[in-house]
C-alpha cells in the first residue's frame, strides 16, 4: 500500500497559502489512490521542540546507558522518522519566512537527522539511507526569489534531504502573493494547474 506523508510548516497551519496547496494536491493524488495510506504532521499545531545539547547527547548515548529522559528523546525522534521512512511519497507546505525556512521545518529536519538512522559517513563522505522516496515542495512567497540568489530555501531543503538519501525532490512555486491581487491570483492559479497534471 502507498503511504503518503504530508509535513505542513505554516505557522497559520491550515489556514496557510503553502497547507492549502499541499491539501488541494493530497486530495487530488487520493482521488486517484484510494487505498493509499495519509499521514498529515502538522508542525503549527503540533510543534516540535528545537535541538539542544541534551538531545543531541541522547542521540549519541548508547541505548544501555541512556537515562529516561534521554530515551523519551529518543523515542520520540525515532516516531519522526518512523514516519518517512515508511513514506513512498512526502508532500511539503513550505512558506517563506524572513528569507529562510520556518523554524518548525528546521526543528523536523534535525529531529530526523540522526547518523546510523537516517545517513551514516563512511570512508567516501555521507550516505544517505532514506531512499526510493518523492517528495513534493509547495512554496509560497510574498515577494519573487525562485532562481535568484535571495533563493535560500530551495538549495536548503533539496540539499538536506539528499544528505538522508531523498533526491527525487520536485518543487512548485506560488510567488508574488504580497503583490496585489492580480499577481496572487495569477501564481495560486498556475499552482493549481500543476497540481491537477502532477496529482494526476
Amino acid at each position: 500500500m502507498t503511504t503518503l506523508l504530508q509535513i505542513n510548516s505554516s505557522i497559520f497551519s491550515s489556514g496557510g497559502n503553502s497547507s492549502q496547496l499541499a491539501d488541494a494536491f493530497v486530495a487530488q493524488w487520493q482521488g486517484h489512490n484510494p487505498n493509499a495510506r495519509i499521514k498529515v504532521r502538522d508542525l503549527a499545531s503540533d510543534p516540535l521542540p528545537h535541538l539542544d545539547a541534551q538531545r543531541v547527547e541522547a542521540f549519541f548515548t548508547l541505548p544501555e546507558a541512556r537515562t529516561t529522559e534521554q530515551q523519551a528523546y529518543v523515542e520520540e525522534s525515532d516516531a519522526l522518522i518512523g514516519e518517512i521512512q515508511r513514506a513512498d511519497i512526502i508532500v511539503m507546505g513550505l512558506p517563506m519566512y524572513n528569507f529562510g525556512i520556518p523554524s518548525t521545518l528546521k526543528a523536523y529536519f534535525d529531529q530526523i537527522s540522526r547518523a546510523g538512522v537516517t545517513f551514516r559517513y563512511t570512508e567516501n563522505g555521507p550516505e544517505g539511507l532514506l531512499e526510493d522516496k518523492k517528495v513534493y515542495v509547495f512554496a509560497t512567497r510574498g515577494g519573487l526569489y525562485a532562481g535568484t540568489a535571495l533563493d535560500s530555501q530551495t538549495t536548503y531543503v533539496r540539499d538536506f534531504l539528499g544528505f538522508i538519501g531523498i533526491t527525487d525532490v520536485e518543487f512548485i512555486y506560488a510567488e508574488g502573493l504580497n503583490m496585489g491581487e492580480p499577481a496572487k491570483d495569477k501564481a495560486l492559479l498556475a499552482a493549481q494547474q500543476r497540481i491537477t497534471a502532477l496529482a494526476a
